[in-house]
């Protein structure tokens, strides 16, 4: 069971590095090229925010590097110091982005509003996840006595089955975000006609690392199901 795990583990580690650092890479390739007005990232969600007619949502920075997020808990576009302060291409096109998220929920967008459901879902999801492996890991036969394999695998198919579904849906969530972001630098002049593709390219590969995670996800939802068929064979 073990082995094969490691092997998707290792596989997908493996592919999750390579698109990380072509996405840094990109990154930091575009951080060099400013863009229109000297706009800084704090500007344009600003800016974009005001255009959408969102007033209640704030703009901070946050310590890290690819640490930007939008809260729809506490209504904040939360901006890495780099996207906050820079006036690049990379700092619009992720500026922009988050607040993209901001437009969803003040849209009630149906596929950000599902997966702000399932966040408390893939939590508990987490934690039994971790007792399970911890608890097979050190005492394997102790283990069998309080629950069987059959049942653990059951247990460990549903959580993957969350995580999943979790992941899947958090796609059209992203790739509708970037959407929206690159409509709205065209349309406010915030970009020229080269540095939208360049946007483009910076945001497509902030996706790949969400198709990553998804294909991961369902590979070892995959793996686990077929230990179990294999089982009851």
């Amino acid at each position: 069971m073990y082995t094969g795990q490691l092997i998707i583990f290792g596989v997908f580690l493996l592919l999750s590095w390579l698109v990380g650092a072509q996405l840094k890479a990109r990154f930091k390739k575009y951080s060099q090229i400013p863009v229109n007005y000297g706009a800084t990232g704090k500007d344009v969600a600003e800016k974009m925010l005001r255009d959408n007619d969102i007033h209640d949502v704030k703009v901070i920075s946050v310590q890290g590097e690819l640490t930007d997020h939008y809260n729809p808990v506490n209504k904040t576009v939360n901006l890495s110091q780099a996207v906050y302060f820079g006036n690049s291409i990379s700092a619009a096109a992720v500026a922009a982005h988050e607040c993209g998220h901001a437009v969803q929920h003040d849209q009630a967008y149906a596929p950000l509003k599902f997966r702000t459901a399932l966040v408390p879902i893939q939590n508990i999801s987490s934690k039994i996840m971790n007792i399970i492996f911890i608890a097979m890991f050190i005492g394997a036969f102790a283990f069998q006595n309080l629950l069987s394999i059959n049942t653990a695998l059951i247990i460990i198919i549903a959580c993957y089955g969350v995580f999943t579904l979790f992941a899947f849906v958090t796609l059209p969530v992203e790739i509708n975000a970037s959407k929206r972001a690159l409509a709205w630098l065209t349309n406010s002049n915030i970009t020229s006609n080269q540095t939208h593709e360049q946007a483009k390219d910076a945001l497509k590969w902030a996706a790949y690392t969400y198709v990553v995670a998804a294909l991961s996800s369902l590979a070892m939802l995959l793996y686990y199901l077929m230990i179990f068929v294999g089982r009851r064979d």
